[in-house]
């Protein structure tokens, strides 16, 4: 799809076209002086200097322009130079000049003002865009119409869809007077359909296939995907990268001869089919005969040649040489050579149909950095961003090491764009700045947020949030949450460089209520509290080690009927439903992705571990891994491939309880905690009561397990749905109550230009896992699978997903949900 050209391109663009008319209006000839002005070619001294005609612009603004002041003689050649000096201004329409006695009177006709420039019709070329390109060369609301300019800037647009391949466009512009010496301009754009390719053909081509040519190329043939990827519409700039890709396809195959002898582009009559014809001799294919370096090297030649990628006898290859030329000046720059070339100078023999590669190296000066600039951070403090450099002022410059700290920029979430250069210092050859441009983003926010999901309903938050608190880095949030299944209010703080080596501190603090009958599994309501710090470590560029201590409080609530009777008998067990914890969590984690947002290269990694310490009321430890890899296989496809695995188990003694008869009654009433003339601490009765049941809770608490099935781990199956069930209750289908090991992963083919916009993506996932009630019951054949796809959109409201999925592996009683999508600020 051709993308509209940039605001500075279409001003340059309608500049060129009005340059070339105002360049021959400010040489040509002015009007000669009228016959009253000087008869006889008599010259006079003038006492004087009168104005007639002007409207809007002052007397004084014309004498700083007229050549001529009060007390000059007044030549004949002096007349002609001050109407060519007017007509220069671009004010005037006419420009005269009399002689009254000796007063020199000068009479102009002004140019008329834009009083209102509309543009209609255009959608192709945006309309602000297109405002500012006119801006640009004076042709807006408020100056100067000139009859000339805008007929010129008509003729540019022409040529500018005619190069998006719309022929049919027709640029109709209207001028309006308007009193006081106003026009009104409108400039009305019938774009017309863009004219299709219906062939295109390679004459000449005998060594490949032209399709296997024409893979690469944007200009495609009309095709049943056409409508929606608009490769066949005509676009000359798509035409010559083309061109230049098919040169390169056979000089990466050894065809130094290779040679495009035309390139013809035909139009049907009625301008709606093109045809494209490109006409080349292919030549014979080279071999390299003979590799060597020379020049400076700088370093050892041994470790030089080490990087040399073309070998003797190889096919020869232009990729293959730039790749060789671009690891030597890489590996220069980062021992300070910013300015290193290589220069492969080739020696051909025709005869023998080969190729000897001299690779010439120049190193230049070495370059040490003057200064780290930084600008556009209007709210981030200069300390932020400097303490991400891995470029330091005073040192050699490293190409690794500035383009490392860009990546550490990006990766900060804090910048739309940062971009870098790295300028010269004037008047040295051995120093350089180097500046990093940034554009910041919303970093903060106020939000009251409306979310929905098919899993929790309604969403309504409160959040105060700011990333990077009054500039300094700082992460600060406030937030109030409530839904169909839960209340949350919550404050958390961090300091991401609370040390100059980078240790982070942080706490959190949080309230909720969180209702699981609601959650898609099983029936019971939590409410819960806790206080938490946390630690943070960087060990190396990419490594972290975090530490998390803090405690909490979970009390449960079951309800009689319908809360299944597993989870009633570990709390029973337990002897009590408020669950206090003194938790710790340790974690690793590696991050080497290139961006914060949409990655596209790049690991991550974390493994971290939590336990219920010693002293808790219930003592259990939870394992978890993350791990997600982008593979960038080309500028149009990314392949994120992700896994998460989990498991959890108690350590220590079992919590036992004993329920008894006592006297031939019934045995307690489930769901109500047994008194304390019904248990006992072994299995002898009190009161020679009768042993009823055995309650013993072991293993993962079940308020702590794993889930999986929805939009987060494998889609197509309802939310939390995977994995164990309870018995039937109430005539009622088991409810999901998680499991304690979870295998979940997904290969995910991304799509990244899809749209023109970085906010959104499409991509097509395989995912697949499930839970399980410990490493003795997985069973590979009870993992469920599914493919379909997805849209991600962090649209302004908060981030959308919407996924379409179709279950591949199943079972009788999974439930199913294809379409899945959560939006809002709270997702």
């Amino acid at each position: 799809m051709t993308r509209p050209p940039s605001r500075r391109l279409l001003a340059l663009a309608l500049a060129s076209a009005i340059a070339m008319p105002a360049l021959a209006q400010t040489t040509e000839p002015a009007p000669a002086a009228p016959a009253a002005a000087l008869r006889g070619n008599q010259a006079f001294t003038a006492t004087d200097i009168r104005i007639d005609g002007l409207q809007r612009i002052s007397a004084g603004t014309v004498l700083t322009y007229l050549p001529i002041e009060r007390g000059d003689t007044v030549t004949q050649s002096g007349v002609v130079e001050s109407i060519r000096a007017l007509y220069k201004t671009g004010f005037f329409e006419d420009v005269r000049l009399d002689r009254q006695g000796d007063i020199l009177v000068v009479t102009v006709t002004e140019r008329p003002a834009i009083n209102k420039l509309t543009l209609t019709g255009n959608k192709d070329i945006k309309t602000d865009d297109l405002l500012k390109g006119l801006k640009d060369i004076g042709l807006a609301e408020g100056e100067t119409f000139d009859r000339l300019s805008l007929d010129r800037v008509t003729q540019e647009l022409v040529r500018q869809y005619n190069n998006r391949g719309k022929y049919n466009v027709e640029i109709t512009p209207t001028v309006s007077q308007l009193d006081r010496n106003r026009v009104d301009v409108t400039i009305a754009v019938k774009e017309g359909k863009a004219a299709k390719i219906r062939h295109v053909n390679v004459v000449g081509a005998e060594k490949f296939p032209t399709e296997d040519l024409l893979d690469s190329w944007e200009s495609k043939e009309t095709s049943w995907l056409s409508w929606y990827r608009r490769d066949d519409q005509y676009s000359k700039e798509k035409l010559s990268g083309d061109i230049e890709r098919l040169n390169s396809y056979y000089l990466d195959r050894g065809y130094v001869d290779f040679s495009i002898d035309s390139t013809q582009v035909s139009i049907s009559p009625d301008k709606r089919d093109m045809f494209i014809t490109a006409g080349i001799t292919e030549g014979e294919r080279y071999t390299i005969s003979d590799v060597k370096v020379t020049g400076d090297t700088v370093l050892p030649k041994e470790e030089i040649e080490k990087l040399v990628i073309v070998r003797k006898d190889q096919t020869f290859s232009r990729v293959l040489l730039e790749l060789t030329s671009d690891s030597i000046t890489a590996t220069l720059g980062n021992i300070g050579h910013a300015f290193a070339q290589v220069n492969p100078i080739p020696t051909i023999d025709r005869e023998n149909r080969t190729v000897a590669i001299n690779l010439q190296v120049v190193p230049g000066p070495r370059v040490n950095v003057r200064r780290i600039v930084f600008k556009g951070n209007t709210r981030t403090s200069d300390e932020v961003l400097r303490r991400e450099m891995r470029q330091f002022e005073g040192s050699w410059f490293s190409q690794v090491a500035v383009d490392r700290s860009r990546v550490r920029l990006r990766r900060l979430g804090y910048f739309e764009t940062v971009e870098v250069e790295t300028p010269a210092v004037p008047g040295t050859n051995d120093q350089v700045d180097v500046v990093f441009n940034v554009k910041e983003t919303t970093s903060g926010s106020f939000v009251f947020g409306l979310g929905y999901s098919q899993l929790s309903g309604l969403t309504t938050s409160i959040q105060l949030s700011q990333n990077n608190f009054l500039g300094g880095g700082n992460r600060v949030s406030v937030e109030a949450q409530r839904s169909d299944y839960l209340q949350r209010y919550s404050f958390s703080f961090m300091n991401p460089f609370f040390t100059d080596e980078g240790m982070s501190l942080g706490y959190n603090l949080w309230w909720r209520e969180f209702d699981y009958s609601d959650f898609n599994t099983a029936q019971y309501s939590t409410t819960s509290a806790a206080a938490q710090g946390v630690l943070g470590l960087p060990i190396t560029e990419n490594d972290t080690v975090s530490l998390l201590f803090g405690i909490d409080s979970n009390e449960i609530l079951t309800f009689g009927g319908s809360t299944p009777r597993s989870i009633i008998d570990y709390i029973d067990a337990v002897g009590q439903r408020t669950f206090h914890a003194w938790r710790t969590e340790l974690g690793w984690a590696r991050d080497t992705r290139n961006d914060y947002f949409m990655p596209t290269g790049g690991t991550y990694q974390r493994i971290w571990t939590e336990i219920a310490l010693p002293g808790s009321t219930v003592e259990y430890y939870k394992l978890n891994y993350e791990f997600s890899k982008y593979w960038s296989l080309s500028p149009s496809f990314v392949l994120n491939t992700r896994a998460e695995l989990g498991y959890g188990d108690s350590y220590g003694s079992d919590k036992v309880r004993y329920i008894c008869l006592a006297n031939g009654s019934d045995p307690q009433i489930p769901g109500q905690p047994p008194s304390s003339g019904n248990a006992g601490s072994d299995s002898s009765c009190a009161d020679g009561g009768t042993l009823h049941r055995t309650l013993v809770a072991n293993g993962l608490p079940f308020f702590e397990n794993f889930y999986a099935g929805g939009v987060r781990s494998v889609r197509g199956f309802r939310d939390n749905t995977l994995g164990p069930r309870s018995e039937v209750i109430a005539g009622f289908r088991g409810q999901p109550l998680g499991g304690s090991l979870k295998t979940t992963g997904s290969v995910e083919l991304v799509f990244p230009k899809l749209f023109d916009s970085n906010a959104a993506r499409v991509s097509a996932f395989f995912d697949f896992g499930n839970v399980f009630d410990g490493v003795d019951n997985f069973e590979t054949s009870e993992l469920r699978a599914s493919t379909g796809v997805a849209l991600l959109w962090r649209a302004p409201v908060g981030p959308i997903s919407i996924s379409y999925a179709f279950p591949l592996r199943k079972q009788d009683g999974d439930e199913l949900e294809r379409l899945q999508f959560t939006f809002g600020g709270a997702f």
